[in-house]
């Protein structure tokens, strides 16, 4: 499999995202170019990784002082306690900003590293190694770090951009069923956003991704997902205004996750399911789009056995709070709930178009559920 190169470059950041299989072994030597001063490394490792896939990265990394800091991952782990005992670590060994920080692991493991590298010594290099599907589509390109608040999801953080990051669709093999379709939410949002092919493409492809995982056309998916980022990312790095629309169903699944508690009963990716379904059917509800747009993206989740009923999830007592919950979202900045819902496949609303009062979605929040 031949290995592709996309480059994130815009005023903020010009970094390398490699794409292809079995590229561990390709660190070392774009540590030497982009980082040539740096002595130690702090490997923060999740813990879930095969262990076939630690030792190959270890020994990759042998001629350089590896300080390893593994963990098992939850939303729980994802708070500024975890980073401050992360960094505190890196500063008791004297890293300093010629020294990296790796990832390798899935999204939770890159929020935190990232932004534990932001924070140490005002910046330390960092290199993002995703081992999800979610990740290696989403949460790895973009430059976005953060923790959780009790308040909600990813309300902590900074903007800091990685060195590299490096793919390996080999480990995807590894995931959990579970797993691929949290990372095929994502994918399947990234079709949704711009009119290139790429909705029909996934239509076609989906059951070799998800039940055969058919590698060529993972990688595939993968890097039209990344460019589909990468185009929103360039536009607008800190997230002002169109980068927003990489947000379409995220408000309600942001909401769902934090109702839920962060608990593995509700994965990221399942809630992004259940999100884009309801901000389609309040789309078609608000005469936004038309009833052909919701039925082709229903028809997608029934040929995926994509589930998004969240009357099975939530009791009818916890809508109210649901809703309550998705005023705190980043994307508002008033009252009202600052919405991306979709015209058509490939045409989302701009950020700001759409914005409804709590009142208004109870009324309307058992007909998109």
């Amino acid at each position: 499999m031949q290995t592709t190169k996309l480059q994130v470059k815009n005023l903020e950041s010009n970094y390398s995202i490699i794409i292809g299989k079995n590229i561990l072994s390709q660190i070392p030597n774009k540590i030497k170019i982009l980082c040539p001063n740096a002595k130690k490394i702090a490997l923060v490792i999740d813990k879930n990784i095969p262990k076939k896939f630690k030792k190959k990265l270890l020994n990759f990394l042998k001629h350089y002082n590896v300080y390893i800091f593994e963990y098992s991952t939850s939303e729980k782990f994802k708070s500024l306690k975890s980073v401050n005992a992360l960094v505190e670590k890196c500063l008791f060994n004297n890293f300093n900003r010629s020294d990296i920080l790796i990832s390798f692991g899935g999204g939770i493991i890159g929020d935190l590293g990232a932004f534990a590298a932001s924070i140490i010594k005002r910046g330390i290099n960092f290199i993002n190694v995703p081992t999800t599907l979610l990740a290696q589509v989403d949460s790895s390109i973009g430059g976005k770090t953060g923790v959780n608040s009790k308040l909600g999801k990813n309300l902590i953080g900074t903007f800091y951009q990685p060195k590299l990051v490096v793919s390996d669709v080999e480990i995807l093999k590894s995931l959990p069923q579970r797993e691929l379709i949290c990372g095929y939410a994502e994918i399947l949002k990234h079709s949704l956003l711009l009119k290139n092919n790429f909705f029909n493409w996934l239509q076609i492809n989906s059951s070799q991704i998800l039940v055969g995982r058919n590698l060529i056309l993972l990688k595939e998916a993968i890097i039209k997902s990344c460019k589909t980022k990468i185009y929103f990312v360039n536009k607008d790095i800190n997230e002002k205004n169109t980068r927003m629309i990489l947000n379409f169903g995220h408000t309600f699944a942001h909401a769902i996750e934090l109702q839920n508690n962060y608990s593995k009963k509700i994965n990221h990716g399942e809630a992004v399911i259940m999100g884009m379904m309801m901000a389609t059917k309040l789309s078609y509800q608000k005469k936004i789009c038309s009833l052909q747009t919701l039925l082709q993206l229903q028809s997608i989740y029934k040929l995926n056995n994509l589930e998004h009923d969240i009357k099975k999830k939530f009791k009818k007592n916890e809508y109210n709070q649901i809703i309550e919950h998705m005023t705190n979202d980043k994307k508002n900045n008033d009252k009202k709930i600052n919405l991306i819902l979709l015209k058509e496949v490939g045409q989302p609303t701009l950020p700001n178009a759409y914005k409804v009062s709590k009142k208004e979605l109870k009324k309307v929040f058992k007909k998109i559920i």
